[in-house]
């Protein structure tokens, strides 16, 4: 049988492949997951619920019911953002936003730049879609962007820029100058910025600029990706959205109806009450969390660059003489506790560690990690 070709090429995510490794192991911790341990407001529950027995069950409009899309463009309008209802498209989640988005942008031989370390989604969609992903490195530059570095990565066959800020894996945010600098790039190469913002609600840190908002001259290059998954605890919903103007927007909105037609019906409403919950006991829990991490990883040694959103952090063990991948496999068999290598988001030298898991599940994970770096130095 002929199948397609391109998937030969696109390994299985590294993430849950090292999740499933943590599960073989009775008693492990996993910290790999971008999930929160949380479960779900009830207020967003019980409309759902309220809808599913009252047999909203038909199909609703493609792009979305127009009430969920107002409120979805007023939760942009509260960032600055000067979305219409029109211009919001809901989706399958973030995962299938991006891929109407990339769907609605490229050609094949399309080349699509993505700053790594990166969520391995964004290569594997282009690459699916019959594009060219272009990873560009920022571990030198603390996971920041600079101009000269992203002029090398431009050729006459880019066409887009992917940006994710607050960072998966790094919990970073892009600073001023990064942002500035993809500005010049778009307006100069004629390119679209693909905005990730779905960490956007949990930033811990003051000075945070979303690209949209610092550049708004570049709204109809720009398209905005949000979810509901991490800032409610929504993730098994399945509901996120692209935002974008004109016939970009309309391009995305084909796309999405030939991918999907459309999102349940019945959740739709409960969109409308989680964009009206207060996401601050969440942010707020993870803040602390994030708070813990960083002091625990400075007493084991491990560098970090101060995640400043997302619920990550990326600490290096390259000093540890042993591969990501080797650290990881033996954190999970000799400590019980999983974390995620680096080259899963297309870096060696580095690990994931997802602090979203319940105060207690997290002590005693970093804990482990404690006992097991110590070991290692000492074997070293």
């Amino acid at each position: 049988m002929r199948l397609n070709a391109r998937l030969d090429t696109l390994a299985p995510s590294g993430i849950r492949r090292y999740a499933a490794m943590a599960r073989e192991v009775p008693g492990c911790i996993s910290l790999t997951l971008g999930e929160p341990g949380e479960v779900t407001p009830e207020p967003i529950r019980e409309v759902a619920r309220e809808d599913l027995v009252a047999g909203k069950t038909h199909y609703p409009p493609n792009a979305g019911t127009p009430a969920l899309r107002t409120a979805i463009a007023e939760h942009e309008r509260g960032w600055g953002l000067a979305f219409a209802p029109d211009d919001v498209v809901l989706t399958i989640g973030a995962t299938e936003a991006l891929a109407s988005t990339f769907a609605a942008l490229l050609n094949p031989g399309d080349e699509v730049i993505v700053p790594t370390p990166a969520f391995s989604l964004y290569a594997s969609q282009v690459a699916l879609l019959q594009g060219v992903p272009v990873t560009l490195p920022t571990e030198k530059t603390n996971f920041q962007l600079r101009a000269d570095r992203l002029a090398e990565a431009v050729t006459p066959r880019t066409r887009a820029i992917v940006l994710n800020s607050p960072n998966n894996p790094t919990g970073c945010v892009l600073d001023a100058e990064s942002l500035d600098a993809v500005a010049d790039l778009t307006e100069r190469h004629d390119l679209v910025v693909v905005c990730d913002d779905v960490y956007a609600d949990l930033v811990f840190d003051e000075g945070f600029e979303r690209f949209a908002c610092r550049h708004p001259e570049l709204a109809d290059r720009t398209v905005v990706v949000g979810s509901f998954s991490k800032p409610w605890a929504m993730t098994g919903w399945r509901m996120g959205w692209a935002a974008a103007r004109g016939e970009l927007v309309e391009a995305i909105a084909k796309a999405h109806q030939f991918l999907v037609s459309c999102s349940p019906a019945f959740v739709q409403r409960a969109g409308e009450v989680a964009l009206a919950v207060d996401a601050s006991p969440l942010r707020d829990a993870w803040h602390a969390r994030r708070d813990r991490v960083v002091a625990a990883c400075a007493e084991m040694g491990l560098p970090l660059v101060r995640p400043a959103g997302a619920f990550y952090a990326f600490p290096q063990v390259n000093d540890l003489e042993i591969s990501c991948e080797v650290f990881c496999e033996r954190a999970i068999r000799e400590a019980g506790v999983a974390l995620v290598p680096g080259t899963c988001f297309g870096t060696e030298g580095y690990v994931r560690l997802s602090y979203a898991a319940a105060d207690d599940v997290l002590d005693d994970g970093l804990a482990r990690l404690a006992r097991f770096v110590r070991d290692l130095r000492m074997e070293g």
